[in-house]
């Protein structure tokens, strides 16, 4: 498990990358963004087997990505309930572009997943590749950090009355061939304050 009072090695940051690129693991971090849930409620919830949702939960759980928020006992055994806490601050999770190749990959097989159970609504979908003025770029890197934050946080259990189903991914980066390095870096407006 990754000890978050050191800062994250790169070899650690590429093992998070590694074991978050997985359509499963992918599944299991927003559903237990809104919830703790065991591996028995995980396993129904997302139609696995109890054993393929507790090796999920365990990998996920030994990189840090996971939180047991409590434990309780259940017929003569320990059930722990596993949570997804998207708030916490993680040091830079920089990697090779082979691990961000891989969990690129991983995102894409989920979110076709997510398309072919789309409803009709409200949606919006953005591509671009563009040069932009550094602040510009700053500004909207804050813009997309707030909105992420703000659904993580206000992710409810599923079917909870008054509530929308809804799937968001975001991926923003730095492009070679302009500005790169301490000239763009960016630290999160809610981190500065």
């Amino acid at each position: 498990m990754v000890d978050e009072t050191e800062p994250e090695t790169d070899g650690q940051a590429v093992a998070r990358l590694r074991a978050t690129a997985h359509p499963v693991r992918l599944r299991i971090m927003s559903l237990l963004t809104a919830q703790a849930m065991s591996a028995a409620e995980v396993a129904r919830a997302l139609e696995l087997t109890h054993a393929n949702a507790s090796y999920h939960l365990r990998v996920l759980h030994d990189i840090g990505e996971l939180v047991v928020e409590s434990e309780e006992k259940i017929r003569g055994g320990t059930a722990k309930r596993y949570r997804y806490d998207a708030s916490r601050e993680l040091a830079d999770r920089t990697s090779g572009i082979d691990d961000r190749i891989a969990y690129a990959r991983a995102n894409a097989v989920e979110v076709e997943r997510r398309l072919r159970d789309a409803a009709k609504g409200a949606a919006s979908s953005s591509d671009l590749e563009a040069w932009v003025p550094v602040e510009v770029w700053h500004r909207a890197l804050d813009l997309l950090h707030e909105a992420s934050h703000l659904l993580h946080a206000e992710a409810r259990p599923a079917s909870t009355p008054d509530t929308v189903h809804v799937s968001a991914t975001t991926n923003a980066f730095t492009m070679t061939g302009g500005l790169d390095g301490e000239a763009v870096r960016w630290i999160p407006a809610r981190e500065e304050r």
